[in-house]
């Protein structure tokens, strides 16, 4: 496994659609664990290929320390309610902004294995679900932000976690 290295936003790479994961190779799943590898050395919750400059639809997502969705092909196959709340990237380090997200997704999706799963998620985990097929389209979370946040509200943030972390 490796650590990749991932692309910022000045990259066009991360503006383009990705194709489709036809055939489930030895490539796509070293592909897989080492985009594992780097989400966690980054210490993000998601990860989508073009973000590691490999146009291919794969992703992988772990809201919850230990447990990993691999994406091959993923497709939301339902969506309901709206959430809003404050989105990241590790594309784009550094910037923050509020986004509207489904309340609740469904997305179908292939393994390592070649086999078909659904996976529904609420909160946070529907949120990066969405956000990572977003960059499977060429898709930047700031182009559905309705807002981006000003380096002071992100100082109050940060003075927050730290006042959280403390108690």
């Amino acid at each position: 496994m490796a650590t990749l290295r991932i692309i910022s936003d000045d990259d066009p790479t991360l503006r383009k659609s990705s194709r489709e994961v036809g055939e489930i190779t030895p490539r796509i799943i070293q592909l897989l664990d080492d985009m594992i590898e780097t989400l966690h050395e980054y210490d993000g919750c998601g990860l989508a290929a073009p973000q590691v400059g490999v146009l291919r639809r794969v992703a992988v997502v772990e809201v919850e320390p230990g447990t990993i969705y691999e994406l091959i092909n993923p497709v939301i196959v339902e969506k309901e309610g709206v959430q809003e709340d404050i989105e990241g990237c590790l594309s784009l380090p550094g910037r923050w902004g509020i986004t509207q997200r489904p309340a609740k997704v469904t997305v179908r999706a292939k393994n390592r294995h070649g086999e078909s799963y659904e996976i529904t998620g609420t909160g946070l985990l529907a949120r990066a679900l969405c956000h990572e097929i977003d960059h499977l389209d060429g898709v930047l979370f700031i182009d559905k932000a309705t807002r981006m946040l000003t380096e002071e509200e992100l100082e109050a943030l940060r003075e927050g976690a730290e006042e959280d972390e403390e108690s």
